[in-house]
């Protein structure tokens, strides 16, 4: 069972990462088709570089942050009980150590760009990003299978989306020059931060199906067939989510190629900002 801020903070995490992504990568190729190449993270232009790695600092920190509620705030630091782990905690370790690989990732991201120490190539950090995700769908997959009814469906919709996130992530290992499978990680990233704020508006806010309540830590419909509407429900919510997604996706693309595009004489039509010439 998970709470309305336990799914806000991770969905504002994946949200604002995924946007980011998105936006770079229609940027990057806008700006130059020929040169593109996929990156698992992009840094921040302008600011004479001080921002660059703020991509990585937010991974970082908000994983940090969001591993520490689960671990310290919500178990109240009774990690076990009679020498065992806690069982009414299971939940939150198992978040713990899923945020845990995204720290991970962040960090091993920062060794590699910023020393000499651990100098990886692109595709080994998508690679290890991808290992995040795993951890990720292995968690919601069970949690999918052990939690039933409505909140099970959600459940399910996200590990959906997990997967896409694996799939594109290690299809930018594997074709590192592809445009689409670059954007697709960001649709992927985006829609799952979308996705854990619908749930937690749903599940755990003002917005649950009519016949269906939160009781006892549990999520219960009065009857199979509110069940069955609350599920159909959340279907139309994720297309609702992907049709926006796209809009959007189409709409800056359009902007980035209006504003970046090079003319066929090879002239950029505006030049873009410092720090995406780092990119190409």
């Amino acid at each position: 069972m998970g709470s309305f801020a336990g799914h806000v903070v991770p969905g504002t995490l994946f949200l604002v990462v995924g946007v980011w992504h998105i936006w770079c990568t229609v940027v990057r190729y806008a700006s130059d088709p020929d040169s593109f190449r996929v990156r698992v993270w992009n840094p921040v232009p302008g600011f004479n570089g001080r921002l660059k790695y703020l991509e990585l600092y937010v991974i970082s920190v908000g994983a940090f942050i969001d591993m520490c509620i689960e671990l310290l705030y919500s178990t109240h630091l009774k990690f076990f009980v009679n020498g065992v782990l806690n069982p009414h905690h299971m939940n939150d370790f198992e978040h713990g150590g899923m945020l845990l690989m995204f720290f991970v990732f962040s960090i091993v991201a920062l060794l590699s760009e910023k020393t000499s120490f651990l100098p990886l190539p692109e595709g080994a950090l998508c690679l290890i990003s991808a290992a995040a995700f795993c951890a990720e769908y292995l968690l919601f997959f069970f949690h999918s299978t052990t939690h039933q009814g409505l909140e099970g469906h959600y459940h399910l919709l996200l590990v959906l989306l997990v997967a896409l996130c694996i799939l594109s992530v290690v299809g930018g290992a594997l074709f590192p020059t592809s445009f689409p499978v670059d954007l697709c990680s960001g649709i992927a990233i985006t829609l799952q931060g979308l996705w854990f704020y619908q749930t937690a508006f749903t599940l755990y806010g003002p917005s649950m199906p009519a016949g269906c309540k939160l009781e006892e830590n549990e999520i219960s419909c009065s009857s199979h067939g509110h069940e069955i509407r609350g599920q159909l429900l959340a279907n139309v919510q994720m297309f609702g989510l992907v049709f926006l997604v796209l809009v959007g996706v189409v709409g800056s693309y359009i902007f980035a190629d209006k504003r970046y595009r090079k003319s066929e004489f090879g002239v950029v039509h505006m030049k873009p900002l410092d720090g995406f010439h780092e990119q190409l």
